[in-house]
């Protein structure tokens, strides 16, 4: 600790550095190997993992829970209160969770109550007014998704060598497919075909359709144990972020003769919507709140666990 911090918490972990004028209140707990820069203001409650990087000019509140290997810019704001009001303190104070491995930018603001996922970078001078799905990197105000990280989006879908078959696979290391169907065009118009029986790869049991999203926001950002999806976006065009476990990758759909198929055991958010997309979902099952995976880490875990029988066991 510098001799001008003030650090009055006696849970601070080994390896962890404090700089000048940074003061940490009696509450706050601080893990292993972390960096507190010159002039953090950390309040009682607040919750610093291992191996984090807190720079310069932060303040973080008592509702904010940091876990490992977060870096949190110079000057980033942790609101706690939506509607403040000069000596009068909120009735409660909505947890804010950074999961591992965010990073933040500068000058980022970050409103209470919001959930940073695992892996997601926020751009600098951005605001947080939603929760971030996991890899995502977000910029503007209000903020909003402009990619995924360490991630390729797949385009001109089309276009690709279809070779007659009706279906091809994406990329080598993920199951994923992409569905074209028959489209015909005339003066009157263009029809587009879906046989169940010979086009899709599954037979579907429910259907919805995804439309109106607001600018910057997403849908999806979950896994399924079991049902199978084919997302078809029947107008405008939305990007697709899928993720196995093990590789990623985004794709555009803007064609109502492709289906992009998506198997259990992967992560999928939707986003990027037009302003006039609709996206039509067939599932291969009826909904059920069993079915679904909404923590990214328990997806992991789950991903890893399915794939562990196949390893010891080639020739399935």
């Amino acid at each position: 600790m510098h001799e001008k911090a003030i650090c009055d918490s006696h849970r601070i972990g080994d390896g962890t550095n404090i700089w000048a004028f940074a003061h940490v209140l009696p509450g706050a707990i601080i893990g292993n190997n972390c960096n507190i820069c010159d002039g953090v203001f950390i309040e009682n409650d607040a919750i610093i993992g291992n191996d984090c990087t807190i720079q310069c000019g932060v303040q973080l509140g008592e509702s904010v829970h940091l876990e490992d290997r977060v870096v949190v810019g110079p000057n980033v704001t942790f609101t706690n209160d939506l509607y403040p009001r000069s000596r009068i303190e909120p009735s409660t104070l909505s947890k804010t969770v950074i999961r591992s491995g965010v990073s933040i930018g500068a000058n980022a603001t970050i409103l209470k109550g919001i959930e940073l996922e695992e892996n997601c970078m926020i751009s600098a001078g951005a605001l947080v007014n939603v929760s971030i799905p996991p890899n995502a990197v977000v910029e503007g105000n209000p903020c909003r998704i402009v990619r995924f990280a360490e991630t390729e989006i797949l385009t001109d879908l089309s276009s690709r060598d279809w070779q007659g078959k009706p279906s091809i696979r994406l990329v080598n290391e993920m199951d994923i497919r992409l569905y074209r169907f028959a489209s015909f065009t005339d003066h009157r118009g263009t029809l587009t075909v879906v046989d169940h029986d010979s086009t899709l790869p599954f037979a579907p049991r429910r259907m919805f359709t995804i439309q109106d999203v607001p600018e910057g926001l997403f849908r999806g950002n979950h896994a399924h144990k079991q049902c199978h999806q084919l997302l078809i976006c029947l107008k405008g065009s939305c990007s697709v972020h899928l993720d196995d476990g093990k590789s990623r990758m985004s794709v555009l759909l803007d064609s109502n003769t492709l289906g992009l198929h998506i198997p259990p055991r992967t992560w999928g958010v939707q986003y990027h919507f037009s302003s006039d997309a609709v996206l039509q979902v067939l599932a291969s099952a009826p909904y059920d709140t069993e079915d679904y995976i909404s923590c990214y880490a328990e997806f992991l875990a789950y991903a890893q666990q399915a794939r562990e029988p196949s390893q010891s066991h080639p020739s399935r």
